[in-house]
């Protein structure tokens, strides 16, 4: 299916024959053409409010955003749709992230080589750390910088080095840093992230020292990542409103680990081999010194035997079981999902536990119906999880003899309830050669701030 554009770039079309086109959608009452609205993905709401003015203005009324957040939120996926984001490695000119929207289960197509082309040299290597709001997150390997861009901007800057110096796409895990619209929804960001075994070189950077950089954006993010130090762990801090980075060294936690899944605070991992991990909680503003956990799971019943993968993200863990079966096909061994299961951090559950400050407390089991529908045989396997508004949403990314595959699994804690996004076939699962996934629960909110943006402005996005 081609891609059709639905804002940035206009082709020219006679205003008459548009608005002749919409006259008899125009007449509708208003609360049937709220009701055609509201079924629309936000790429495909931008595209219509280029349009035609009456159709600005109605996209763009509080009354509209507000009615298209609580359709979004009695879907079940949350108070604020996700996206699952995908960035493939193709030629610069061609670089692009593929955005999966949940509630309508389509692809959409979000060009931005030509918002990366000022700040990056022809060929570099990138792959997809974050994504937060309308900012993403790239590592460029040949330069060993992180760079991040702004839909909404059209900007991209390229961040200074961290206090461990740079660093290549290697040395991000996934699990240890995070990207941070500050607040919510607003064009301000932070990055978070924890390192480990390398020596700090220094408290921060200034990017006035470090080459000259793209286009200031008008907002603050902050990146956080949080890794171990000499065994210590240490939780690093980038604002983009200084443009500075600041670290500091986490202490043990005294007492029952914070609440997950809200707005206030945030965890990463700093650590982790197999059930074995270190957790590091940055309070709200990140004023007070971070604290660190070495929480423990339950002793696993020997019935449920078999490989186990681990994933972490947001003071939250999911343990994925799997078993290897024969594959007909190929006459070689492959792995089938045996059983997904939750876990959060409690009260410690002994004494000794007590003095790494929390335990994994099982939350919920993915029902074994649910899984019977995803389950296909694969070879390697990693995941993302992420949490937003008391929605957990685990992805599992698959491959098997070349092919991949993608499960999106939600949980909503207030209504207990799992549930299972299918994903659509992305149109080139065979030989993909992704370059990094990200969830974003505030992508949806980058439209429309105020009034409707102009073209030049407006944020290109596409349908496939």
């Amino acid at each position: 299916m081609s891609d059709h554009h639905l804002a940035g770039d206009h082709h020219p079309s006679p205003a008459s024959s548009a608005a002749t086109a919409l006259g008899p959608l125009l007449l509708l009452p208003s609360e049937l053409l709220h009701e055609i609205l509201l079924r629309l993905a936000v790429p495909e709401l931008l595209r219509v409010r280029s349009v035609a003015r009456p159709l600005s203005h109605l996209i763009s009324s509080p009354d509209f955003r507000r009615l298209y957040h609580l359709s979004s939120a009695s879907s079940g996926l949350g108070p604020a749709d996700a996206w699952l984001l995908l960035f493939k490695k193709l030629p610069p000119r061609d670089a692009a992230i593929r955005g999966f929207h949940g509630p309508s289960g389509r692809w959409f197509r979000i060009p931005v080589s030509a918002i990366l082309a000022p700040a990056l040299p022809p060929g570099e290597d990138l792959y997809f750390l974050a994504a937060s709001g309308s900012s993403f997150l790239f590592a460029a390997n040949g330069r060993r910088e992180l760079v991040v861009v702004d839909l909404s901007a059209r900007a991209a800057r390229r961040l200074p080095p961290s206090p461990l110096g740079p660093r290549g796409t290697s040395s991000w895990r996934r699990f240890g840093l995070k990207l941070v619209a500050d607040p919510p929804g607003s064009n301000r960001f932070r990055v978070l992230w924890s390192p480990s075994k390398q020596q700090p070189h220094s408290i921060c950077h200034n990017s006035a020292k470090v080459g000259q950089p793209t286009k200031q954006l008008p907002f603050c993010r902050r990146f956080l990542f949080a890794e171990l130090v000499n065994n210590t762990p240490f939780l690093f801090e980038y604002r983009s409103d200084t443009d500075t980075w600041r670290q500091s060294e986490a202490v043990l936690a005294e007492g029952p680990a914070p609440a997950t899944g809200g707005p206030d605070g945030t965890y990463l991992c700093a650590a982790h081999a197999g059930p074995d991990c270190v957790m590091v909680y940055s309070a709200p503003g990140g004023e007070d010194r971070p604290v660190f956990f070495r929480p423990r799971f339950p002793p696993h019943n020997p019935n449920n035997a078999g490989d186990r993968l681990h994933v972490y993200g947001d003071g939250s863990a999911a343990v994925v079981r799997s078993a290897a079966v024969d594959d007909p096909t190929s006459r070689t061994r492959v792995k089938v999902v045996t059983g997904v299961e939750l876990y959060g951090l409690g009260a410690p559950a002994t004494a000794a536990a007590a003095a790494a400050g929390a335990d994994w407390e099982l939350v919920a089991t993915v029902p074994g119906e649910l899984i019977e529908g995803f389950r296909k045989p694969y070879a390697v396997m990693t995941g993302l999880l992420a949490e937003r508004d008391g929605v957990v949403r685990l992805v599992l990314i698959s491959n098997c003899r070349g092919a991949w595959d993608l499960v999106w699994l939600s949980y909503d804690r207030a209504r207990r309830e799992w549930r299972w996004v299918p994903v659509p076939d992305w149109g080139t699962s065979k030989g993909l050669n992704m370059a990094g996934i990200a969830v974003s629960s505030t992508f949806s909110r980058l439209w429309p701030l105020a009034d409707a943006p102009s073209s030049s402005s407006a944020p290109s996005v596409m349908s496939r």
